[in-house]
Formats: C-alpha cells, structure tokens, sequence
C-alpha cells in the first residue's frame, strides 16, 4: 500500500469530525428519519450503482441524515466505525495546492484508519462506508469520483444542494451515480415531526403509471379525506411556517426569528456563497441573482413575460441587464435548487411564442422570510385575511409545480395560452399520455369557467389526454363533466 500524506491541519480536522474512530460520539442525530432515509439506505445495500447521490437545497436535512445514517450502521448494523469515513467539503481548511484531495483523503483513510485496501475490505465482506457532504464544490469532484469507484470497490453516499454541478458530472459518472432529490418536508412529515399520526404515501416507490388512472386520483382525494383530521393540521402548519425542518422541529420559535435564520442560512448562504464561488463566478453577479430571486418571490406561481423581467430589474439595479444575463441568473438559482423553472410545452412541436418560464419556489416560507410577508395557504387563515386570496392562489400553484416537479422521472410543463387556446397550469407527461392540471384556489368556482382550459386541452385528441385534475382549495368542490377530477392541494400533497 503506498504512503500517503495530507497536510497535518487537514488530518486533524479529519480525526476531529469523525470520533468514532477514536471511539468517541458524535453529536446524537434527530430520532426523526425524513422519507429519504430508507430510499438512499436501500439504493446503498442493492449496489446497483456504486454512488447513490442526495440533492437537495441548503437545510433540508441531508447533513442530517449522514449522520442518522452512520448511526445506524454503527449501532443497528454493528459496523466497525474503521470502516466508515465521513468528509464535509464546504468545512475543511484550505486544500489551494493540493492537487487531488479527494482522491489523496481516500488514500489516506485506506491507509491510516482502515488498515487495508478497499477492495481487501470489500472481498472480507466488510465494505467501506464513504459519505461525503457538499462533494460537488471541488473543480474536480466528477473525475476524482469515478477514478474511486472504478478501481474500489466501496459504498459512497454523496450529498449536495447543487444541481448544476452534480448534473455536470453526470456524463462521466454514467452507470455510476443513482440520484435521489429530497424537498423540503412532506405533508405527512409534517404531520409526523408535530407528533400526530404517520401517513402513509399514496403513489407507490414503482413508478408512475398509476398516475395515468382516473380511479388514481379519485383514490388520493378519498385518501386525504379519510385522514382529514391529521392532514388538516399538518397543512395549517405548513401554511403558516413552511417545509424547512427547522420550521417544525423548533416550532416554539418566533417568525421573526425563524426568518431571519432562513435568510441567512438558506438564501444569502446560495446567493453569496454557493452561486459566488465555482466556475465563471466572475462574471457573477450579487446584486442581480438577489433581484433575480426577489422576482421570483414575488411571481411565483406566475410566468412573467421577458420584457417585464427586464423592465423590473432595470428599474430595481438602476441599469440595463440583458436577458441572457437574467436568464442565466435564473437558472442558476433553479441549479441550487431554490426555485424549479417550469418550461412551456411545445406539444405538437409549434414554437412557444417567447414566452417565459413559471416559477415554481422550493418552499413559500423561503418567500414569506425574503420579502417580509406572510401570505396563508389554508381555508381558515385566508377566511381571516381575504385580501390575500388571488395572492394565494399563486403560491398555491407555485406549491404545486415544484411539488410535482419533485417526482422522479415525470415530465413537467405548463401550457401557455395561444391563439383560441387558453392555458393550463401544468401538464403531467407519462409516456406518451398527458394529463392536464389546473389549480383554482377559491372557496367558490365558476364550473365552466374555471374549467374552460382544462376542457379546451382534453377535446384535442392530439394532446392525448385521458381525463383532467382540478386542484381546489378544498375537499368539498366537484364539477359535472366526467372527465374531470377534483383533488384538494391537501390531499396532494400526500401523493409522496
């Protein structure tokens, strides 16, 4: 085995966050597991791919579940905490100069902690366990990554709240990465972390084929209903405190308070940090990706057209900003994964007129802190406030896009008005089937009206449609046309 050397501070700085190899603790983990826990734990034990990859935005919990995870091997599995090694990229000391330091820390492990090679490990049946936090803010990361698992054999669990980055590593990590996306919290674990009842999900971990069924739908708004109790409290939490954990976890905390941390470790940590450094991020520029996401803030849920963009953000920074800069400002905050960019379809390969993307937020609270106002998503708190209610309206569908959006493998878009043609809020694409998607968040509706989209879109047998979905404000709305199905934004929110 060939020597390997690092620089003293970072070895210790190695020792010092992973104890357990000096038989010390770490820090006790939350007993509450997010629904991801069990997903990355299976994709680890099935060693379809050596590499099983978390994504998700800052403070959703995937440092967190590092640290459930290797408490559970340690303690459940009785793994030999020599085996297990864990580095925090965007924490260790500077490695300017050190050429290769993944590669060069993995070495070094083998080495000094482990006490053999991976690959002797591995055939002991003792595999290594490498979890590696924010790997992807290494130049390097992709090629280091491969290098690892083509030649050892070892059980990798990454985590990042990069999408652009990690997707630019993927070409040469084909066959090597399996990905899973984690959001923000889930209705039902809102509902689990407040201390009421678990929930189960409603669409099953195989696939989305069950989403091309009428009966489907109608089974997911009696699931809701049947749980209405339980979900009803955990969406009026939801409404008023968002899905970051930390919202929940320490629900005792003020709103002044809790904003003030989001802002600080979630939105500028992206903006001044993440989207600052890497890559060409001297053509990045603060001041545009803040306007950028304040827009986005107040239009979610919207598609503003591309002159309006650069209109407000003149006005706001005081000069002209082209479109391809806003543009780019844009994707980069839908690349942290802050904000979902739903794209017009181009059903019938016509060209989409120009217009824009919608924007769909991660989380509404992330809005309420950022811009300083609290806008209620459930039926009581607009009751109390019914000058918000087209306002909600909008949150509610941005709640809805990047909510669908999270599902694996579905193709999202949004339909924008043309010609005779009016728009619909989303398309689902399974296969080759579409199904169209409103959302009309009102206490009453205009049966034809509100459905006059939906309706448009399913008489075109070109758009291949089977039936309709109609998200409501509430369970009690129903429309007569048959083709049409009525689903509470409660009750889809339990679809995961």
């Amino acid at each position: 085995m060939t020597s390997e050397r690092i620089p003293h501070k970072l070895e210790a700085h190695l020792r010092d966050i992973n104890p357990w190899w000096r038989g010390k603790p770490s820090p006790e983990p939350p007993r509450f597991r997010r629904w991801a826990f069990g997903t990355v734990l299976k994709k680890m034990d099935a060693g379809l791919a050596p590499a099983v990859v978390l994504r998700g935005p800052r403070q959703v919990g995937k440092t967190t579940l590092q640290f459930q995870m290797i408490d559970y091997l340690m303690k459940e599995r009785h793994v030999d905490p020599r085996r297990i090694m864990r580095v925090q990229f965007d924490e260790l000391p500077s490695l300017e100069g050190f050429g290769d330091p993944f590669l060069s820390i993995a070495r070094w492990f083998q080495e000094h902690v482990l006490g053999r090679t991976f690959n002797e490990a591995a055939r002991d049946k003792e595999a290594a366990y490498l979890f590696f936090d924010e790997l992807h803010i290494l130049p390097s990361w992709a090629p280091q990554l491969k290098a690892l698992v083509d030649h050892h054999t070892v059980k990798v669990f990454v985590t990042g709240s990069s999408a652009l980055r990690i997707e630019a590593g993927r070409d040469s990590l084909a066959g090597r990465l399996t990905t899973v996306d984690i959001g923000t919290l889930l209705l039902r674990e809102i509902s689990a972390l407040s201390g009421g009842p678990e929930i189960a999900p409603h669409l099953p971990h195989n696939g989305l084929e069950p989403l091309l069924h009428f009966e489907f739908w109608q089974a997911l708004q009696a699931h809701g209903e049947s749980r209405r109790e339980a979900r009803d409290r955990a969406f009026k939490a939801f409404s008023e405190r968002g899905g970051y954990p930390v919202a929940h976890g320490q629900a005792a905390m003020p709103w002044a308070e809790l904003a003030d941390q989001l802002n600080e470790t979630v939105i500028r940590r992206v903006i001044q940090h993440d989207l600052l450094t890497g890559g060409k991020s001297a053509k990045r520029d603060q001041a545009l990706l803040e306007e950028a996401f304040r827009l986005a803030c107040r239009y979610a849920g919207q598609a503003p057209a591309k002159a309006f963009f650069i209109r407000e953000v003149k006005n706001a920074l005081g000069k002209d900003v082209s479109w391809q800069r806003i543009s780019r400002a844009l994707n980069l905050l839908d690349g942290s994964l802050l904000l979902k960019l739903v794209h017009p379809a181009e059903l019938r390969l016509k060209k989409t007129g120009g217009h824009g993307d919608k924007l769909c937020l991660c989380d509404h609270g992330l809005r309420a802190s950022w811009l300083q106002e609290v806008v209620p998503l459930d039926s009581e708190g607009l009751e109390r406030a019914p000058h918000l209610a087209d306002l909600a309206g909008h949150l509610a569908e941005s709640v809805a896009g990047y909510f669908l959006a999270g599902l694996p493998h579905l193709d999202l878009a949004y339909f924008p008005a043309r010609s005779a043609e009016p728009e619909v809020d989303f398309i689902l694409s399974v296969g080759d089937r579409r199904i169209p998607l409103e959302v009309k968040y009102r206490r009453r509706l205009d049966e034809l009206e509100d459905t006059q989209g939906l309706r448009a879109f399913l008489e075109k047998r070109a758009n291949n449609a089977p039936f309709g979905i109609l998200v409501t404000m509430t369970d009690d709305v129903r429309v007569r046309d048959p083709r049409i199905i009525t689903v509470s934004l409660p009750s889809l929110l339990l679809l995961r």
